[in-house]
């Protein structure tokens, strides 16, 4: 499942954002950073608020040999 945390720069007091879901998809058009999902657009940020976007996939643990 993709995740994505938002992160805001320390000046404008916002708190960070971790968005999940399945299907989640993240593009880029006309200054807008924007993740949908099958229902539509969950979550559009303006390029000129300075926030950073990061892909956190929660990765499996290998298999224990025995």
């Amino acid at each position: 499942m993709p995740r994505y945390l938002i992160v805001h720069p320390r000046d404008q007091k916002r708190d960070d954002v971790l968005v999940e879901g399945e299907n989640l998809e993240l593009f880029f058009t006309a200054g807008w950073a924007v993740l949908s999902d099958a229902n539509g657009i969950c979550l559009a940020i303006p390029s000129g608020q300075g926030a950073s976007i990061q892909r956190v996939d929660v990765q499996e643990p290998a298999p224990q040999e025995e």
